[in-house]
């Protein structure tokens, strides 16, 4: 069986395809594992009354409560724009890859 120049340059695209989408699932991961430890911070400054420390390199410096409220609500706002952003991007290459899978499927099945 003969490949055609056209359907292994399909293959290799949807291969790249497919690397794309497990560098997303990677991301996403990691964003999704930050979500859940901000969650937790929130959690637990809800629960104290007093002022509460936060890491800085190597340090840790007291900070209001309030103020440690403000900043980590601040980057769970980020984090989560930055999973739809990766969520969106992911459906689109799986859309893409799904049409030129069913292509490749065509091809080789003449």
């Amino acid at each position: 069986m003969k490949i055609s120049k056209e359907t292994e340059q399909s293959i290799a695209q949807l291969q790249l395809l497919e690397q794309n989408l497990q560098n997303f699932f990677m991301q996403k991961q990691t964003f999704q594992s930050q979500l859940l430890e901000i969650e937790n911070a929130v959690k637990e400054l809800d629960l104290t009354n007093e002022d509460s420390y936060k890491i800085i390199g190597n340090i840790m410096i007291k900070e209001k409560k309030d103020k440690l409220i403000k900043e980590i609500k601040s980057k769970k706002e980020i984090i989560e724009l930055r999973l739809k952003s990766i969520e969106k991007q992911e459906l689109k290459i799986k859309e893409k890859a799904e049409e030129l899978q069913k292509k490749v499927v065509k091809e080789l099945e003449k």
